[in-house]
């Protein structure tokens, strides 16, 4: 598997796009990370499992959609999960994340989903958001791009990442 993924990233020194849970829809153009062995999936790998099997900052785009509400949020688990894909992201690139909003038709629907998510979650991400509820927890910095959302039905988030700063407070590591 090493060798496979060295062989990725050694073909796409400005980064590569990251197909988070990707499944069997990976988008064309992107390496595909999942835990299910499907067709198109070029890293088998548990995504609740850290660190994943790629490097810091090797990835200048990635795409999360409907994997984030499956996420077990116990024991900080939605953090470290976005405190990884932080990790394996270059400064400046962008996350661009769709699920169904917490509590709407969608979310409910399936047993597997565990983790609400609402426009709000997403301060908790963004040292520079009015809030201020990331001083909480204080994950890895991200900047809120893009929040569309139906309470009823989707969600959509477009995050950047932020390079460490020490006024946000959050570790170096």
């Amino acid at each position: 598997m090493k060798k496979q993924i060295n062989k990725i990233l050694k073909d796409n020194n400005l980064g590569i796009k990251l197909d988070i849970g990707c499944g069997a829809n990976k988008q064309p153009g992107f390496v595909g990370i999942d835990v299910r062995p499907e067709q198109g999936v070029d890293i088998v790998h548990d995504l609740q499992t850290y660190p994943w099997p790629l490097p810091d900052n090797s990835v200048s785009l990635a795409v999360c959609s409907h994997v984030m509400e499956h996420i077990n949020p116990a024991d900080f688990g939605f953090i470290k999960f976005m405190n990884e894909i932080w990790r394996v992201m270059k400064p400046g690139s962008e996350l661009v994340a769709s699920f169904p909003y917490a509590g709407s038709p969608g979310y409910w629907q399936d047993p597997t989903h565990c983790n609400g998510i609402t426009e709000v979650t997403w301060a908790y991400f963004d040292p520079v958001d009015s809030s201020r509820l990331y001083n909480i927890y204080r994950p890895k910095p991200w900047k809120i791009k893009f929040s569309s959302w139906a309470v009823g039905g989707h969600m959509e988030v477009i995050l950047i990442k932020r390079k460490i700063d020490k006024s946000y407070g959050c570790e170096e590591n």
